[in-house]
């Protein structure tokens, strides 16, 4: 077999590049060339420190000077003060209206009560017992404490039941509202309040 030729035309047999030949190279930064009239005509920014505007003050002429509020005399502020009290007092004295019912208690008398009572007494066949001392206003209140047709007596004072009655239409009895305007008269607080109600709220000591 016939030994082949190495050609001596290889890589290492390549030329290299002819001097004043420039070669590319991208290590440094590639710019492009401007002429030296455009660079001079572009036009830099100057960062100058601007002072904001001071404010502007006022001129002694343009303010104008408020009107001080005027002071009253103590002679109209004493009266002002008399007329302030002056309607407190009447609202105070406002006193709710009367109703007829009520009216007509007020002018009732002790013997009208009194005959009411004997009414009722004579109903009965033996007279009661454990009342000798009790006044006959007592009588008739707690005789209106246990008239169940009235509604209940607990927890609930004598003048609201019999107002509460009347509202109804159940035409309570004109006396005991007589003997509570008589009692509630005389400064007896303690009327209002029912006989059974007193015993169930009462405390037992031993």
């Amino acid at each position: 077999m016939p030994t082949t030729r190495r050609s001596t035309g290889g890589a290492r047999a390549r030329p290299g590049p002819t001097k004043g030949q420039s070669t590319i190279s991208f290590s440094n930064r590639v710019t492009k060339a401007v002429p030296k009239d455009i660079k001079n005509s572009i036009v830099v920014p100057t960062l100058e420190k601007v002072d904001a505007p001071a404010d502007k003050v006022p001129d002694v002429e343009d303010v104008v000077a408020e009107p001080e509020a005027e002071e009253k005399p103590e002679e109209e502020e004493e009266e002002e003060e008399e007329e302030g009290e002056e309607e407190e007092a009447v609202e105070e004295e406002v006193v709710p209206e009367k109703t007829e019912a009520e009216l007509k208690a007020e002018k009732m008398s002790e013997e009208q009560i009194g005959k009411y009572w004997k009414a009722i007494e004579s109903e009965r066949i033996a007279p009661r017992v454990h009342q000798e001392g009790v006044s006959v206003h007592e009588k008739v209140l707690r005789y209106f404490d246990v008239s169940s047709q009235y509604g209940p007596c607990i927890g609930m004072p004598r003048m609201k039941r019999w107002q509460r009655a009347e509202r109804l239409g159940l035409n309570p009895p004109i006396e005991v509202l007589a003997v509570l305007l008589k009692e509630e008269n005389k400064g007896n607080n303690d009327i209002e309040t029912a006989q059974m109600d007193k015993i169930l709220n009462s405390v037992v000591v031993a």
